[in-house]
């Protein structure tokens, strides 16, 4: 079984591969290896692990953080091995069936950035309305939401009055973006974390404003 562990670990040579030596030991196979973020001496990495039958991925945590300096910040259970460089790819997809672009990216854009799920939601009377939705994405709607419209991209609070119960009962972090206007913004949700840095928003926004130009109004 695949699992997306995310590790905070300090940025000097030889620690990531400390690591990954500390996973071969225990049986872990790494499948592939995010930079998440990188500053002030740290740096957040995914790594994508498949554990041996049998294996508990509590096994995972005691033999990252092993390494001197090593923390874990969330260990979920993952599907498949993802290219986190597919930007252009989904961007050139869009580009040649523009009409379906929202339904392509909606699809698209939890495989780049690791999320569980996406949705698009416009306005609709005094709340909002869902668009589109990646296939993954639950059934629960939302009802009003106080950040609605959108001006900028930006992590929202899980545990806020207006998150669907089944959202916060899966400890689900979430971000947003606006999608070329305020009034039209993209939701991705990972439920059971991990949380959304900085830098995960930034890429988020930019692919954002990117797609935005090849949908059309």
């Amino acid at each position: 079984m695949s699992f997306l562990i995310r590790v905070q670990l300090p940025d000097r040579p030889g620690t990531l591969g400390a690591v990954a030596t500390a996973l071969g030991e225990i049986g872990a196979d790494i499948l592939s290896v995010d930079v998440v973020e990188r500053g002030s001496g740290i740096a957040i990495d995914d790594l994508v692990v498949e554990l041996p039958s049998g294996r508990l991925p509590d096994t995972l945590i005691t033999a990252a953080e092993s390494i001197e300096g090593v923390e874990v910040d969330a260990v979920r259970p993952y599907a498949g091995i993802l290219d986190t460089h597919r930007e252009l790819e989904l961007v050139e997809e869009i580009a040649e069936e523009p009409k379906k672009g929202l339904e392509i990216f909606t699809e698209g854009v939890p495989k780049i950035i690791r999320a569980g799920w996406a949705i698009v939601v416009g306005p609709k009377g005094p709340g909002i309305t869902r668009l589109t939705a990646s296939s993954a994405a639950p059934e629960t709607r939302m009802g009003d939401v106080p950040w609605f419209p959108l001006e900028r991209a930006t992590v929202l609070d899980g545990e806020e009055e207006w998150v669907p119960e089944t959202w916060r009962e899966l400890g689900t972090e979430l971000a947003a973006t606006p999608l070329g206007k305020p009034d039209r913004v993209l939701v991705v949700g990972r439920p059971g974390g991990p949380m959304f840095r900085a830098a995960e928003v930034a890429r988020l926004a930019h692919l954002a404003g990117i797609v935005a130009v090849v949908l059309p109004d």
